[in-house]
């Protein structure tokens, strides 16, 4: 998540404990504190996973399957930090830069020139801006890795590059308080998601195919259906939808997801600041962070204009202005904040907004380990500080003949309302043991003081599941959820079951004891139990002002009972600080992890593949945003000892790639023969070069563009191994 979109504000007034104290507290138990969390991080480490000294006797180990089954090793040569204006790969590793923005996806477009002018139309016949999570598609079983369709989210604008020939974008003051609606309807076509057929020639080179069966754009104006229990409710009726079943377009799509039938899932994440609502605010409106007076890039002020289509700048402006809310765009914000699927297969289908996930800052939703007659997971967090982690549990339990009737002719989605429709949501509370629990967020659960019902504290109706939804931050909070440290990507060991999911940093997390509480209106009082300006540290979020981050993992309870057992796989650090608590070396420094994705290569292996997107940090100093590789199996393997990474476990954890200045490296996977990565360069500062080679160093200024990288060993073998 660029920081030109990333909103610094926290949303998140509840006194519920944090993670990072809630792990200070469980390290405290092992006697590990007692010299320094620095001294004693090895020992912390170790005992993290292994069964801990509960007051109840649960068994909270995570990552000690009997599995006798060597460990995968990784067999590339670690790269060195780089601060230059290129992509670097280990030694016998190649790089490709592909489909960069304004790249056509289809024969209305033209070729991309650095002085090309974007226009609507041409902005929507080509590939979209700020490249970040993705996934691939298979067109046939035996060309699945070199034929595919890549659906990939363009997470938000860069307007100096946009509007770069016409020296920047016309500011509303410089056109009678309007922005110009070409510009407007460009910028909104520059976001959402594009999908593209790919294929490989002979000499392992990649290339877009201009294919009308698969090739779109889905932008800021796509109309979408409502699905799940918002859809129909009177909280998302507006003027474009009297009946509150549709809406229009998906936008600030940060990382992403799939299912097991074949369909891909785009997550909504910091599309807050592109409403306003003036007054007559609803709690949730605060609680989400949708600005007061404009918006980030003021398309509401090209409302009213001769040639505006249906209310399409209007609705950015949530104020109301009608007797009802049939008449005006009140609600709007309402239609927005959820995990969207879209089937990859038939590009006549519009994308379903899946309601039962929840509503809020979604970074990505990933699916759980799959099981035959069991219910279908999901988990996804919330990225914004001191926020939440969730999980979906469909009612449906998991058929393969649903997956198998996924073919060509399949109406793909129509599987998706069975799974994704009708479900319970959860949220995680994180405990110093080492256990964690799923709170039900459903209109009968008793709120953490136990007085009363979800939907009475919130003011609801008894059955009001929708308003649950729309207000799901905020029953987070009532139910005593765990506030995080912003809470990123996750991925899922498809054997084990472990989640993997990034926790990128937190500035706005004190010391224990040290917290002030506040008002709603952000007044400081003396008075605890009413809310905290910043959060103190927990268990999961040991570190004050968390400039580093930490990549958290749990495994789901056998008893079924919604408990989980949790530790932490790894802390973002450097050498030279004090709480460089997984002991980091200059060979494999990083901070603020944020892309993951776990590479199953069998036999109760896999790779665990670590991005990152840098802050102000010491990490900062020596190399761009990179990245790293472990196998969790070849991970603390000594008798007794838990899978996290610990100082003697430097050898394991090894940079893979650097990405060019000012980057950030986001959206990752593998093809399935495991020949070539695929990862996303995103904001690049100078970058890329006129060449396709990504390790081109660029020497000239240009135009910079956003671009998918496909990495591939020169000999054509599996990547890392």
């Amino acid at each position: 998540m660029s920081e030109e979109v990333e909103d610094h504000r926290l949303f998140n007034d509840s006194d519920n404990e944090p993670f990072s104290s809630v792990l200070t507290r469980r390290l405290s138990r092992r006697d590990v504190m007692r010299g320094g969390m620095g001294v004693a991080a090895a020992t912390m480490l170790a005992g993290f996973g292994l069964t801990g000294c509960n007051d109840d006797d649960r068994d909270v180990s995570v990552g000690d399957d009997d599995d006798t089954a060597p460990a995968l090793a990784l067999a590339f040569q670690a790269v060195a930090g780089s601060r230059t204006d290129a992509v670097v790969v280990p030694s016998g590793y190649t790089a490709q830069v592909l489909i960069p923005w304004g790249t056509p996806i289809d024969a209305s477009a033209p070729a991309w020139t650095m002085s090309q002018h974007m226009t609507p139309a041409i902005q929507a016949s080509s590939v979209g801006m700020n490249h970040d999570g993705m996934y691939h598609f298979p067109l046939a079983d035996d060309t699945a890795s070199r034929d595919f369709v890549l659906a990939m989210n363009n997470e938000y604008i860069n307007q100096g590059p946009l509007w770069a020939p016409q020296g920047g974008p016309t500011a509303p003051e410089d056109n009678d308080g309007r922005r110009p609606v070409d510009e407007v309807r460009t910028e909104i076509n520059a976001h959402g998601v594009t999908l593209v057929r790919l294929r490989k020639d002979d000499d392992a080179h990649w290339a877009p195919v201009m294919d009308a069966n698969y090739n779109r754009r889905i932008t800021g104006h796509t109309p979408c259906r409502l699905s799940g229990p918002v859809a129909g409710s009177p909280y998302v009726v507006t003027a474009y939808s009297n009946g509150g079943t549709a809406t229009r377009g998906t936008m600030n799509n940060c990382a992403c997801g799939y299912t097991p039938w074949g369909t891909y899932l785009t997550c909504e994440e910091n599309w807050p600041n592109l409403f306003m609502k003036s007054d007559d605010r609803d709690p949730d409106d605060d609680r989400l962070g949708i600005w007061t007076d404009d918006t980030i890039y003021h398309w509401q002020t090209a409302a009213g204009t001769a040639d505006e289509d249906s209310g399409e700048f209007a609705r950015f402006d949530a104020t109301p202005s009608a007797d009802a809310a049939t008449g005006d765009y009140r609600n709007e914000p309402k239609t927005y904040g959820y995990v969207v699927e879209i089937n990859p297969y038939d590009n006549t289908a519009r994308p379903v907004k899946r309601t039962a996930l929840g509503r809020f800052r979604h970074e990505g939703c990933w699916p759980g380990k799959l099981v035959e007659g069991e219910p279908v997971v999901f988990y996804t967090g919330h990225d914004s500080r001191n926020e939440y982690i969730y999980k979906y549990v469909s009612d449906a339990v998991w058929d393969s003949n649903h997956e198998n009737r996924a073919g060509a002719n399949t109406d793909r989605l129509a599987v998706g309302d069975l799974y994704m429709d009708a479900g319970t949501l959860y949220v995680a509370r994180f405990n110093a043991d080492g256990s964690g629990d799923w709170l039900a967020l459903t209109p009968d659960a008793m709120t953490k003081s136990g007085d009363q019902t979800l939907a009475a504290a919130l003011g609801l109706a008894a059955n009001d599941q929708a308003g649950v939804i729309i207000n799901t931050a905020d029953a987070a909070d009532l139910l005593g959820a765990t506030p995080m440290d912003r809470p990123e990507w996750g991925t899922v060991d498809p054997v084990s079951g472990d989640v993997y999911m990034s926790l990128t940093n937190n500035s706005d997390r004190t010391a224990a004891d040290t917290q002030p509480s506040f008002t709603g209106d952000g007044t400081s009082i003396d008075n605890p139990g009413v809310g905290y300006a910043s959060a103190p540290v927990n268990a999961a979020n040991p570190r004050p002002d968390n400039e580093y981050g930490q990549v958290i993992r749990w495994r789901e309870s056998d008893a079924k009972d919604n408990t989980f057992a949790w530790d932490i796989f790894v802390f973002g650090g450097a050498p030279e600080i004090d709480d460089n608590l997984s002991g980091l070396t200059e060979a494999n420094q990083f901070a603020s992890p944020d892309g993951l994705w776990y590479d199953d290569r069998g036999d109760g292996n896999g790779i665990l593949w670590i991005e990152t997107d840098n802050g102000g940090n010491r990490v900062a100093e020596d190399t761009n945003d990179q990245v790293l590789a472990v196998v969790p199996k070849a991970v603390s393997l000594a008798d007794g000892d838990a899978a996290v990474i610990d100082p003697a476990d430097q050898a394991q954890l090894k940079r893979f790639t650097v990405g060019p200045n000012g980057c950030e490296i986001t959206g990752i996977f593998a093809t399935p023969d495991k020949s070539a990565l695929f990862i996303n360069i995103q904001h690049p500062g100078n970058w890329p070069s006129m060449s396709d080679d990504a390790t081109a160093v660029t020497n000239d200024t240009v135009r910079p563009r956003a671009s998918t990288v496909v990495i591939q060993k020169s000999d054509g073998g599996p990547i890392a191994v």
